[in-house]
């Protein structure tokens, strides 16, 4: 288990605050937070390339707080890859094995078995200028997996890779996580956040502000980072199934129509806040999703108003000042939440 106990670093621009949280053996730990938030100076923290002014970093009990980078057994993967240049990808590999007692043989085999483990096998003998970032990516990780590393750290491994590619390195990072790897991923990206972690810790010119379970953290934000991404007031765990040719989500005893290609049927759902009508009476629509129920609070947003709705599940809809007018609008109302099937985003655990 890593952990963290009032690590503060004071700079004349920012401070690290008093920063604890811990990552249990087998999590897929998120430190979720604005650019500028602290998160990668708590990343640097743990792997010894900061010394903290105050608090202590402990990793299985042992106190690591000013323990040399290579004794920590903590890998790091950079945004930017740090693969060198003027290696080939095998010679990457190998280098990140310099310090082991093992046979060159040894070695050679388990650059190979990573390769393979890690689907590069194919690139061994290629230049990094010649690579695509999700190739990179994928090196860099091999580079740091090969030394067996206790705690695996990412600093926003998928900041700089393609939309196209994002969902191959998701998996990729869920199969590591699977294999039994201990991993703390920075990022300012909620959809990475909902997808792959299984704890979250939000954090907020440099102070932890909340943590908790992607359920906890979501469905209760503690602050305007979190409340504000679009939709995330609208965010339910659920449970995936196939009926006439059409896909629906499960929450308790709602279900809900929407299009998605995924096949693991455990997830979650968002529903933007913009993308649900409401009337007063039923209305003749194409949605697919129709929900009646009883306005719970109106209340003023930066998007005009957010009214909540009890349909069975709790649902707010942001609406202007003059759709809040027009259709006269009150705490108690009986209304209908419709919203199409395409506007419900579904992540898989």
């Amino acid at each position: 288990m890593l952990s963290l106990s009032n690590i503060s670093k004071w700079h004349s621009s920012f401070t690290l605050d008093k920063v604890s949280f811990s990552v249990n053996d087998g999590d897929y730990f998120i430190l979720l937070g604005e650019s500028g938030a602290g998160k990668s100076m708590v990343l640097e923290t743990i792997a010894g390339l900061v010394v903290p002014d105050e608090g202590n970093l402990f990793l299985d009990g042992r106190d690591i707080t000013r323990e040399k980078i290579q004794h920590r057994g903590i890998g790091l993967v950079f945004q930017d890859h740090a693969v060198f240049p003027h290696m080939n990808v095998r010679g990457n590999l190998l280098y990140a094995l310099k310090g082991s007692p093992a046979s060159h043989a040894e070695k050679k085999a388990k650059v190979e078995d990573m390769a393979n483990r890690l689907s590069i096998a194919s690139l061994l003998d290629r230049r990094p200028a010649t690579l695509s970032g999700g190739e990179l990516q994928r090196v860099a990780l091999a580079r740091t997996l090969i030394q067996k590393p206790r705690i695996l750290l990412l600093d926003e491994p998928l900041a700089s890779i393609d939309n196209l590619l994002k969902s191959d390195l998701r998996a990729l990072l869920r199969q590591i996580h699977r294999e039994g790897q201990t991993i703390l991923h920075v990022t300012h990206d909620y959809e990475e956040a909902l997808s792959l972690g299984t704890r979250i810790a939000v954090i907020d010119k440099g102070s932890i502000i909340q943590e908790g379970t992607p359920e906890e953290v979501f469905q209760h934000p503690r602050s305007a980072f979190v409340a504000h991404f679009a939709g995330l007031r609208n965010f339910f765990p659920v449970t995936l199934s196939a009926a006439n040719g059409s896909t629906r989500a499960q929450t308790g005893n709602i279900l809900i129509g929407l299009v998605t290609g995924e096949s693991n049927p455990d997830g979650f759902i968002i529903i933007r806040g913009e993308d649900i009508v409401l009337s007063k009476d039923p209305i003749d629509t194409s949605m697919i999703n129709n929900f009646k129920g009883r306005i719970t609070e109106i209340v003023p947003s930066r998007f005009g108003y957010e009214v909540t709705i009890d349909t069975g599940i709790i649902l707010h809809a942001l609406v202007t000042g003059n759709s809040l007018v027009k259709l006269n609008l009150s705490e108690g109302n009986l209304v209908w939440a419709h919203f199409k099937a395409t506007a419900v985003k579904y992540f898989s655990r």
